[in-house]
Parts: structure tokens; sequence; C-alpha cells
């Protein structure tokens, strides 16, 4: 039904106004009696062997929500009822701001891809909080960023005022360095000041009652010594592990006309690239630290290319724009099969 008749619906339409609209309408929906419930029935798939437990957390299925999607948490509770496993909301930095010039979302439909230009879009981490503080069950992960307006020199203070804010409501963090929307940000991912950052959040965890998971989000456009350099950062800073990957600057082969648009690219072109980066760090760290995973995952065989690749848990955006909902519940039932077989294995 999504992919037939909703989705050509929804594609006529500018997407960020449709990206608002959506979330509207799945709000107003949820207030009636008993539609949560109809929806938690169709896409939710309910296994205890679908329990993932990393970096010290137990996610009750593999299948998260990248951020991006619900920036500011206003939907994460609602979300949660189309089956995923935990929810990443942000990029949220120190103080709101409005992002880049519009238009700056744009689809490739002959691709199925989006490139976004948003620039760290958010209403500041202080007004996420309040929404937070409502969360009664739902696994959030707080995805953390810099200003646009504060330069390099200044910006793990940036990070350390999200770190503050977000600690009593959020499970886990993610560093974003990565984005090419906010300028010179991916400088930040260079060993020296990125090992510093991190270094300083892990220091600043350390003094909290109870430290909290710090993963870094990194750009699928590292060279082989860069991601050598991240699994040094990674060991050498001990925060929990890395989310791979982040959007590309790459266009190689892409058919859309709105190929030529600035920002970043997700969904199908960055699948492969993805699950090579996730394979590397996996091999060449000698799987010391835990992957999410995330990156052009429309099917369930993708999602087992990066389960498989190493990841401990994937995430979806551009797929779940695509797919719908549906893509959710037939990734959790493809996992919960793999598991009973292994368990039958197990026994045998």
């Amino acid at each position: 039904m999504y992919k037939h008749i909703i989705r050509p619906i929804l594609f006529k339409f500018d997407p960020e106004k449709v990206h608002y609209f959506t979330f509207s309408i799945i709000r107003f929906a949820c207030k009636i009696p008993g539609f949560s419930a109809i929806i938690k029935l169709i896409y939710q798939v309910e296994d205890d062997l679908l329990a993932t437990e990393v970096f010290g957390l137990k996610f009750k299925n593999p299948v998260g929500l990248a951020a991006g999607f619900d920036k500011d948490a206003r939907l994460f509770n609602e979300l949660s009822h189309f089956g995923f496993g935990f929810i990443e909301i942000g990029t949220l930095t120190p103080k709101a701001q409005e992002g880049n010039p519009k238009p700056r979302l744009f689809r490739l439909k002959m691709d199925q891809a989006i490139i976004n230009r948003m620039g760290f879009n958010n209403g500041g981490v202080e007004d996420v909080v309040k929404r937070l503080k409502q969360n009664k069950s739902v696994l959030i992960g707080g995805n953390i960023g810099k200003n646009k307006l504060t330069s390099n020199e200044n910006a793990v203070s940036d990070y350390e005022i999200c770190f503050n804010t977000l600690y009593e409501y959020v499970h886990y963090f993610v560093v974003n360095v990565s984005s090419p929307n906010t300028p010179n940000l991916r400088e930040l991912q260079e060993k020296e000041p990125l090992t510093a950052l991190l270094q300083t959040l892990q220091n600043l965890n350390e003094t909290k009652p109870k430290a909290k998971p710090i993963l870094l989000k990194i750009a699928p456009d590292l060279s082989n010594d860069q991601l050598l350099d991240i699994i040094e950062i990674v060991n050498q800073t001990k925060i929990a592990g890395v989310i791979a990957t982040n959007t590309t600057i790459s266009r190689t082969g892409l058919l859309s006309e709105s190929r030529i648009e600035t920002g970043g690219l997700s969904g199908k072109p960055l699948a492969e690239r993805a699950t090579e980066v996730i394979r590397f760090l996996s091999e060449n760290s000698n799987k010391s630290f835990p992957i999410i995973g995330v990156g052009g995952i429309h099917s369930p065989e993708d999602a087992m290319e990066k389960l498989e690749a190493g990841a401990s848990l994937i995430q979806l955006y551009t797929g779940f724009i695509y797919e719908g909902p549906q893509l959710v519940k037939a990734i959790n039932k493809t996992i919960l099969q793999k598991r009973k077989l292994q368990l039958v294995k197990n026994e045998i």
C-alpha cells in the first residue's frame, strides 16, 4: 500500500514539506483511540531472540531509526510504534539554528537516494529536553554537533554543552563530526582534533554518576589510512563504538538530475561503500568495538550484509522513506529467522 499508493502521492510534493506534513498526520492519527495499537500489531515483531545487547544497553531489536529523521524529538514515541528498536534524535546543537536556505532536500528517484544540505536545523538542545522528559520506554540516542557560527577551535565547548544537557535523557551519545553540510566540520575528523574532542567528552563522562556510551559517526569518504586512525582513536579514548556511515559527497554513478545539488547523499548508492567501511573497521580492529551500520539499507538483504560485515545494530533513514514501515518489519523477521536457525544448529 505504501509503495503503490501513499509514496507516489507524497513524492509529488516538496520533500521537506512532506516530511513535516507526514509528522502531523502520524501525530494526529496516534491520538485516535486504538490507532497506535493497530500500528504496533501490524509492524512490530516481538520475540526475545531479537533482543540485542550492545555497549551495555539492551535493544529490543537491532533495527533503529537514524539521526536526522526526528531531529527535535517531536515524534520518537509514535515512530517507535513502527517496530524500531531504538530512535536516534538530532543532530542537536547548543543554540537553535534555522539551517541552510531552502530548498535543501532533494529526492533522486532514479537512484533511490536523497541529497540533503539541511545544516543542523534544530530548535536547540534545551528545547528538546522538554519533550524527552516525557519519554517512558523508547531507547533514545542523542546525536550532537556544533553550531554553524562556532569555530572549530571552540567546537569542544558546544559538544560539552549538548552532552551535559542531554545526559539524563538519552541512553547513548553520538558525536557528529562527519556531516558535509556545516562548513569545516569534517576537519574535526582529523586525528589530533578528534582525539582531543572525544577524550574531553570521555573525561566529562567519567564525572557522571553512570557513564553513557559515546559513539563516533564517521563519513564514508575517509581513506583506509584515515579509518586506521579512527580505530586507533576509538581504542585510545575508549569510546563505545562507531556509526558507519554518514552521508557521502560522492556522486559516482548517479542518474537523477538532482545529482548536481550540493550536500550529503544517502540511500542506495551509499550501500556498498558503507558496507566496505563496516567490514574494514571490524576486520582491522579485530572486532574490538561495536559498529552501528547505516547507509543504503532498502531491503532485508541489505541489512544482513551490514550485520554480516560486522555491524551489531543497523539504522534506517532513506530506505524508510522509499520502502515504508514494512521494511522495518521485514528486516526484523529476517533477523529473527536467522537467529532461530542458528539456535537450532547450536542445539544440534
